[in-house]
């Protein structure tokens, strides 16, 4: 979904992305590459190389990674989640770009939502499945 902003002059792509209990907002605007988390650089956000090569996949995978600046608010769960969630709103984000990106993002698994939640802990029982320990005597 392109957004023109009539006060600006170039074109803004939003996506949201979700994981576990993460919920990234991404907005992708022309720009060198740049990518802005919560307001500081991804490196400073995010210090695990790792880390930064998940939620850069969707721009290496399409080639737009030096063409697009990403500013993106995250809030909830870890820092592992968080990078899966961003790496989905860009994903969502770059179907706004060009929708020829569809089948490169759809094979490599970046549109689907991973579904994987922590389970709720039940009445009765320690944790999600945990119960107590059992006494015959």
């Amino acid at each position: 979904m392109a957004t023109t902003n009539a006060s600006r002059d170039y074109n803004e792509y939003q996506g949201t992305g979700r994981r576990k209990t993460s919920v990234a907002r991404v907005r992708l605007l022309p720009g060198q590459g740049q990518i802005l988390v919560n307001g500081k650089p991804v490196e400073e956000y995010f210090p695990s190389p790792m880390m930064r090569a998940t939620l850069t996949l969707p721009l290496q995978l399409t080639h737009v990674a030096d063409k697009y600046d990403a500013v993106v608010r995250v809030m909830g769960g870890g820092l592992n989640s968080q990078a899966g969630a961003i790496r989905h709103g860009i994903a969502r984000a770059l179907l706004g770009v060009d929708d020829a990106f569809r089948p490169v993002l759809k094979k490599a698994g970046l549109l689907t939502r991973d579904p994987r939640m922590k389970e709720r802990r039940k009445y009765g029982l320690k944790k999600a499945r945990k119960a107590p320990q059992f006494s015959k005597r």
